[in-house]
Formats: structure tokens, sequence, C-alpha cells
């Protein structure tokens, strides 16, 4: 009983509705903290370097140990180490949880720090492999060279900080991780400022990366010594826990993260395209990523150690009814955001964007794939929902499945847009995030047919008049955002102070139609926050 009481608790209400609901907001409050300061980052990165070969190469670059990131951070490592975790924390003592964290430290540390020394010393090699467009070019493959050398140390700062924040979220504590990511856009936006002291401007942003990444490690540290979970860490790859995740963590970085393989494949294949390409998809993509990282990240964290606490439960029918809300949620928030982004995708890159560097071509050509990427806002947002009810049960065997099928499909449907795109429209980025879109929703439909079939996932009544309500609110909003915007030419014709002023009564006005049409249909939002 005395180690019962050393556990650190969530509450008594931590699995209902309620209680994910309250976490998800705190997630999704301090995420959309990290995710405006990251707007306010790409529009100083756009104001100062544009869409131009330097910024391509720098966003590949970047975009390698930050896909990384996401597999180690929001995907395979936090669905193979959270359901190991969170049963540990279930049935075990106090110090057998600790000596998970400290197996896990040393051998997670032990693996990135050779993975990160490697690369630094192949960085030619790598720069090949993911730009291979390139090296044709030797301006732009010595660019992305020289700062793969410099940015892919993020790639073990920030999975160690993904690993301590996987433990903050097994125990509840959200915020914290949610918060961290501030730091980035921090040093980010101080390293533009500074890029004038660099005799390569562009190399100023690669080293704010380097920086930002052991500052958001270290940040983290106090928070789990007050846990008495700060790790010690230890090389042990035969402990029972370690084993465990070791065998979970290698399917699934076929898993949840085959969307974001897509969008690294497209960043391999844009590198062949036009100058800009690069640039413009990564412009567009942090724009759509925005509601995403916001609510689909903070929901996929939220549920997943709940859904690994009913599984060890055995509670199924808790189990099925956590997967339904989340999906509703998911339709109520994905829905209207994708339809205000393809409504509105000019003015808010124009309102963003358009200053310094940034052309008006580039604005036109990164709304093409802004629209594009916005019809898969809401398939991106069930795979992270849908995921974890395959990892929480510790199935990575299914995931994997699908996730190569998924994969297999964008990379022919990128054959079957992007050549013809290119060759009669120049536009063939735009073929990238129409493959992606598509095979995202391929993967989202086996992921939930597979929860079917296994007898996991039982969709509660009432779906079918919430997808009408949606949609008709959806129209509504849509049409009211359409009729009262201006027309392009006047959006880049105003300064930045007019251009928010227009953008602003918009956006509210849009979502107050959305949710007074909502409520008039019948939807009553305590639903989504009270256990069912």
């Amino acid at each position: 009983m005395a180690e019962e009481n050393n556990k650190p608790s969530l509450g008594k209400g931590e699995d209902s509705s309620r209680g994910l609901a309250r976490s998800g907001a705190i997630f999704g409050s301090m995420t959309m903290a990290s995710r405006v300061l990251g707007v306010v980052r790409d529009m100083v990165v756009a104001r100062y370097f544009g869409a131009d070969a330097a910024a391509d190469a720098f966003f590949i670059a970047f975009k390698i140990p930050n896909f990384m990131r996401r597999l180690f951070g929001e995907g395979a490592f936090s669905q193979a180490f959270v359901p190991v975790l969170s049963e540990y924390r279930q049935t075990r003592s106090l110090d057998e949880v600790k000596a998970l964290i400290d197996r896990v430290a040393g051998v997670l540390g032990g693996i990135l720090a050779l993975v990160t020394l490697l690369a630094t010393l192949g960085a030619p090699v790598v720069a090949t492999i993911f730009a291979p467009g390139y090296v044709v070019d030797a301006e732009k493959q010595t660019l992305v060279t020289d700062m793969v050398r410099i940015t892919f140390p993020y790639l073990m700062f920030i999975s160690l900080t993904g690993f301590a924040g996987g433990i903050l979220n097994a125990y509840g504590k959200f915020a914290v991780p949610a918060f961290t990511p501030v730091l980035l856009n921090i040093f980010l936006i101080s390293g533009a400022f500074l890029s004038g002291y660099f005799p390569v401007p562009i190399y100023a942003l690669a080293w704010a990366v380097f920086v930002a990444g052991a500052m958001q490690m270290v940040f983290q540290m106090p928070f789990l010594k007050r846990m008495n979970l700060l790790p010690r860490p230890r090389w042990d790859t035969q402990h029972e826990g370690v084993k465990r995740i070791l065998a979970l963590i290698v399917p699934a970085l076929f898993g949840v993260s085959v969307s974001q393989i897509n969008l690294l494949l497209d960043t391999v294949l844009a590198s062949f395209l036009p100058t800009g390409s690069v640039s413009w998809l990564y412009y567009s993509d942090r724009l759509w990523e925005l509601p995403l990282g916001v609510f689909g990240v903070a929901l996929a964290t939220v549920i997943l150690p709940s859904l690994s606490r009913k599984h060890a439960d055995l509670s199924k029918e808790a189990f099925s009814a956590t997967m339904d809300w989340a999906m509703r949620v998911v339709f109520l928030i994905a829905i209207p955001a994708a339809t205000a982004l393809i409504v509105l995708a000019e003015p808010i890159l124009i309102s963003l964007y358009h200053y310094g560097a940034m052309t008006e071509r580039d604005i036109a050509m990164s709304a093409l794939s802004l629209r594009a990427y916005s019809l898969a806002l809401l398939a991106f947002m069930l795979i992270k929902v849908l995921a974890p009810g395959y990892y929480s049960r510790q199935d990575t065997k299914t995931p994997v499945r699908i996730g190569i099928k998924a994969m297999v499909a964008n990379m022919v449907l990128n054959l079957l847009f992007v050549i013809p795109l290119h060759m009669y429209f120049k536009v063939g980025h735009v073929g990238l995030a129409l493959a992606t879109m598509m095979s995202s929703y391929f993967n989202a439909y086996l992921l939930y047919r597979g929860l079917r079939h296994d007898g996991v996932f039982m969709p509660q009544p009432g779906w079918v008049l919430l997808v009408l309500q949606i949609a008709f609110a959806t129209l509504a909003m849509g049409g009211v955002l359409w009729w009262f915007s201006p027309d392009t030419a006047q959006w880049f014709a105003d300064d930045w102070r007019a251009r928010a002023m227009m953008l602003l009564p918009l956006c509210l006005g849009g979502m107050l139609v959305y949710g007074l049409v909502l409520a008039a249909s019948g939807v009553k939002f305590r639903d989504f926050v009270t256990k069912h």
C-alpha cells in the first residue's frame, strides 16, 4: 500500500470525457500559444528569406531532424513508450517505474548519439538522400550539407525532449510538454533578426535550431526532478520493459507516422521541381498543420494514456466510448477549419507572409498547395486519434501493414499527379499535396476498418445527424467567409494593419456563424465535455 501512495494520481475523473476534454483544453491552449508563435516565426522567416534557394535549402535541412522529432516526439516512440509506462504506473511500484525510465533514457540516448554522429559525419550523403534533385546544383548541395551538420543534433535533443514529455503526459502533466516548442520559435525568430551578422545569413537559422533543441531538453528536467522521475541513464537492452518498447517502436515507425513519411517524400520529390517549390509546400504545410497540431495532436496525446489504462483494466465499453468521443471532436473541428483555409487561402497567406522577400507568385503557388493540403485535414486528424486505438493495445503489426499500403499509394499518386501538373501547368508541387491528401484518407479508412473488425470500437448512435449538422453549419460559415472577403487585389494592396482589420473580423464572424448554426440545429456542446 505504501508503494501505491508513491504513485502520482490524475484524480478520479481522469478517464471521463470531461477529464479528457479538460486535459485536451490545457494541452490545446499551450499548443495554440506555441503554434501562434510559430506563425509569427514563419512570418519573420518569409520576410527575411522568402522562397529562394537558400530558404529551400534550410527547409530541407531542418525537415530531416524535424521529421525525426515527429516520429519520436509525437509518433512512434510515444506510441510505444507511453502504453508500457502507463502499464508500469498502474501495476508496478515507483522504484520499478524509475528503473524503466532510467534504462529507456540510456538506450534511447545511446542510439540517438550514434545516429547523430553518423549523420553529421555523412552529411553529404544525407543531403543527397533527402534532396537528390540538388546534386546537379553545387550551391544548393553545399548549403544543405552544411546545414545538415548544424541542425542534425537537434534530433537527439528533441527526441530526448519527447521522451521527457512522454513521462509528463503519462502522469497528466500536459501543459509543460505543450509549451516547450515555444522555445524553438523564440530562437528561430531571434536567428532571423541576427542573420545579418552571419557571412551566409541562412546559417543563422540553422544555429538557432541547434540551440533551441538543447534548451528544450533542459527546460523539462526540473519538472521531472520535482516528480522524482528525472532519469539516470543506464544502458540495459535486456530490461523487460525496454525489450517491449523496442519491439513496439520499430513497426510503429510506419504506423502512426506514415503521414509524416509521405510529407518528407514530398520534399524529396520537390527538390526536382523549380526553385521555390520546397518553400511553397513549407509555408502551406505550416498553416494547415496549425489546427492539426493544436487539436489533433492534443487529442492523440490525452487519449493515449487513457486508452492504455482502459485496455489494462479490460474496460472495452469505456475504451470504445473514448474513441467515439475523440472522433466526434475531430469532425466538429476539422471540417470547418479545412473549409476556412480553402476559402481564405490567399487572404491568410498575404496577411502573414507577403512582406519583404515574399512575392505575389510565391503567395499564389502556396495558396494552391494550401487548398490541397486542407482537404486532408480531416484525414490527418482522424489518423491522430485512430492510431492510439492500436498502440494503446500494444498492437503494432496492423498499423505497419496499413502504413505500407498508404505509403505505396502515396508514391503512385505522386507520379500520377506531379508529372502532368508540372508538364502542363507548372504546378507540380500541388500534385504532391493532392497525393498526400488522397493517401491520408486511405490510411484513415483502413485504421477505422481495422478497429471495427477487432471489435474494440463501436460508433455510438447519432453520427449521421451530427455529420449533417456539421455540414450545414460549415456551408453557412463558408458562405459568409466567401461573401464578405474582399478580392485578392485589395488584400495585396493594403498594408498589414488593414489586412489584420479585415481578416480578424472574418475569422471571428465565421466562427460565430458556425457555432450559432450548430446550436440552432440542436448540437449541445456540453455533450462533448460530459461523460457518455
